[in-house]
């Protein structure tokens, strides 16, 4: 009786283990959620902080002769984590990654993606953006409460390949349309498009359910990209930062901007004490459940003159 008994020990050993990976992957293949047909991106992330790329989004288009990443989170270590839920997804080869913009929440995973080859992609401005302050940024790390041990292995990866007003990546099934925003959140912004499939990622033109950063911001054009984007063929809109969104999402961010644009310069035209403006002015902004820390330093580099 004794043998039985061995062989169902082992039998409930290799059950439970199999379970467990199924498990583990189940788990990775959620963290990125499927927008569509090979369409995965992250969204809706909560409690968003340094751990968790402070709530960016990325993504992933599969076609028939590889992956489109785009965006690439804050650090290589969370770029590894991303490339574990690719391979969750899909095991064909990353050909492209997509730059929306060059801040480091979206960029700094860049190098792992580079050392697998993908060939990086961004607006000319971006670029230019990019080689002026990725090197300033890492230097001064600290500043954004990351730790050099955090950033370990992180170094810059520029775009190699930019363009102008307009792109298009073809996967051999699935057509990819790269175009530049009028100047929005930044004046390199990218729209990653998919047409058939009426999916647009905005990168930080659209944050839902976020606090937006608006130190760069050209109000009066991002409000004007905003109504643009509403004309486009889209239902399903990936966001910056926040969950999956549409197009009254659109038109809440405009109404955040153009109303955060107006008190702030009233109320900077008025006082100096930046505790005194940011208090005043989240008593007639939209609650946003997300992302609420931004606003003195929109306030700070954006309506408050520099001494």
């Amino acid at each position: 009786m004794r043998k039985p008994l061995a062989i169902s020990g082992v039998l409930l050993v290799l059950v439970l283990a199999l379970s467990a990976l199924f498990d583990a992957a189940a788990f990775a293949a959620e963290r990125l959620t499927r927008i569509a047909e090979n369409v995965y991106a992250y969204v809706g992330t909560t409690n968003s902080s340094k751990d968790n790329s402070f709530g960016a989004n990325s993504g992933i288009i599969i076609g028939r002769d590889g992956i489109v990443v785009v965006d690439t989170l804050l650090s290589a270590k969370e770029a590894r984590r991303f490339l574990r839920d690719i391979r969750s997804v899909s095991d064909k080869p990353i050909r492209y990654v997509v730059n929306t913009h060059y801040h480091l929440d979206h960029v700094f995973g860049n190098c792992e993606f580079a050392r697998l080859g993908a060939v990086i992609i961004a607006q000319e401005n971006d670029r230019k953006a990019m080689e002026k302050s990725a090197e300033k940024t890492l230097a001064r790390i600290g500043e954004y409460g990351l730790s050099a041990e955090e950033m370990q292995g992180t170094t810059p990866a520029y775009p190699e390949l930019t363009y102008g007003d307009r792109m298009t990546i073809d996967l051999g099934d699935q057509r990819i349309e790269l175009i530049h925003a009028r100047p929005s959140h930044t004046d390199g912004d990218t729209l990653v498009y998919l047409p058939d499939k009426r999916i647009l990622f905005t990168g930080d033109i659209l944050f839902t359910g976020y606090h937006p950063f608006l130190g760069e911001g050209n109000i009066p054009e991002w409000a004007k990209e905003l109504e643009e984007i509403k004309l486009l063929d889209v239902e399903k809109i990936i966001p910056g930062h926040g969950p999956l969104s549409g197009k009254k999402d659109l038109e809440d961010m405009r109404a955040y901007i153009l109303l955060f644009d107006q008190k702030a310069k009233e109320l900077a035209s008025k006082s100096s004490d930046v505790q005194e403006i940011v208090t005043a002015i989240r008593q007639v902004l939209p609650p946003r459940p997300e992302g609420a820390w931004l606003i003195e330093p929109n306030i700070r580099t954006k309506y408050l003159k520099k001494p």
